[in-house]
């Protein structure tokens, strides 16, 4: 019995180094077989995507690409964003963040293997059933095209509400609770609430999209000419389109102000300043399809310049000196473990240049996708959404370190105002020891 327990012995049990390497070797093959499997579904979905739209009508062609953007953009970009959050987590965890501390997660939160695995079924799923709508439609089959967004959106839909314990509940649900807490500001505002409001600033055409989308299914436009008119109820010149744009900043908006009830912070009040100033961006460009061409030009388009080069510049400032801790070089890039992105990113100034000026640049660039009156070329403002979504996914990094180094210097200085009383302590001890 006692040989049982031998270093030995128990060494003895443990599988020799030759296995564990043709173990490794066989889940790296059985790896790569799975993402040339997706790749090849990947090309041939867009093999039989582009085959579908060359047989369309050339005149109806650029009409309904443009329709099967509208329904699917939206996703495709959330499904970018997917991808950048669990890069982020990625980064995270190699640089010892406790994102799980900062954002309040359960323990058994999403890793960045789960995320990215959504990812990957999220952009399986899209692009097929966006093939799929064209595939359909350009064979003739209008009524079964019609059904291919509508069965995907309502599909997200019953996943995200889904009430049992599958499609990970829990995650699911603080998603959905800190939704809840955007709309409806009625408690303290957490870390994790006006950090979701922030990104949902950046996703803000994506949600005016999902929302000429659902209009389009309900009056039943889908696969139809009726959409092409923009005066309709569903068209270009709605109503509801600034109204959705500037949701995301009355949220945010919202959530400044009742910080500022709860800690009376004058910044707070300053960056509801921010936030009130994409109101006149939106609503005056959106006034173009509502007043006379002379007026637009005389007096609202001006305006319209200078509210947008002022919310640039504002949300330019506000990103460097207050969500941002430049003073330092950033520590989120130095990983415990050597690391080819370590190397490259921590301590290199050039990060610094690039993030600034991108930052400005692509700040100055979101009056494009905000601004009706500017948006006539889907692709390009598709381009400059998904641009958008890396100028967020940029400025995650440093937006969560500088919460992180908030926090720890907090505890430090926990810590040591515990550290002073035992110090008197013993200096009591050692003077009744003198005496």
């Amino acid at each position: 019995m006692k040989g049982l327990s031998t270093p030995l012995n128990s060494t003895a049990i443990l599988p020799s180094p030759v296995l564990l390497w043709r173990f490794k070797v066989l889940l790296f093959i059985l790896w790569g077989f799975s993402c040339c499997k997706v790749s090849f579904h990947a090309l041939l979905i867009l093999h039989i995507g582009w085959d579908s739209v060359m047989r369309m009508n050339t005149d109806l062609r650029d009409l309904f690409l443009y329709e099967a953007f509208l329904y699917y953009n939206p996703l495709l970009l959330v499904t970018m964003m997917v991808w950048l959050w669990g890069i982020c987590l990625w980064v995270f965890s190699q640089a010892n963040v406790g994102y799980a501390k900062i954002f309040d997660l359960d323990p058994n939160h999403l890793t960045q293997r789960e995320i990215w695995k959504c990812a990957t079924w999220m952009t399986i799923i899209v692009p097929t059933s966006m093939t799929a709508y064209l595939y359909l439609y350009s064979h003739g089959e209008v009524l079964l095209a019609a059904f291919q967004p509508i069965l995907l959106y309502a599909a997200v839909a019953m996943i995200l509400i889904f009430p049992f314990d599958i499609f990970y509940l829990s995650s699911r649900y603080y998603l959905l609770r800190t939704i809840w807490r955007i709309v409806f500001p009625l408690q303290a505002i957490t870390f994790a609430d006006f950090f979701l409001a922030d990104i949902f600033t950046s996703m803000s055409k994506v949600f005016s999209d999902l929302e000429r989308s659902v209009c389009r299914m309900v009056h039943r436009q889908v696969a139809t000419v009726a959409w092409f008119e923009a005066d309709s109820v569903c068209g270009s010149h709605s109503v509801a389109i600034p109204i959705v744009l500037v949701l995301p900043y009355i949220f945010r908006l919202f959530q400044c102000l009742r910080q500022y009830k709860d800690s009376g912070e004058r910044t707070t009040l300053l960056n509801a300043l921010k936030y009130s100033t994409a109101v006149p961006v939106i609503f005056l460009s959106a006034l173009k399809y509502h007043v006379f061409p002379n007026k637009w030009t005389d007096i609202y388009r001006p305006l319209w310049l200078l509210s947008a080069i002022l919310n640039s510049l504002y949300s330019f400032y506000w990103d460097i000196t207050r969500d941002w801790d430049l003073s330092c070089f950033t520590r989120v890039f130095k990983f415990s473990r050597p690391h080819f992105l370590s190397h490259l990113l921590y301590g290199r100034t050039w990060v610094y240049f690039w993030v600034i000026g991108s930052n400005l640049i692509l700040r100055c660039t979101w009056t494009y996708k905000l601004s009706a009156h500017l948006r006539h070329n889907y692709i390009t403002v598709f381009a400059i959404t998904a641009l958008e979504m890396l100028r967020r996914f940029q400025w995650i990094f440093f937006r969560v370190e500088n919460e992180w180094n908030k926090m720890n210097s907090k505890s430090n200085i926990q810590l040591s105002m515990l550290d002073i009383p035992n110090e008197e302590e013993k200096l009591l001890n050692s003077n009744s020891h003198n005496v």
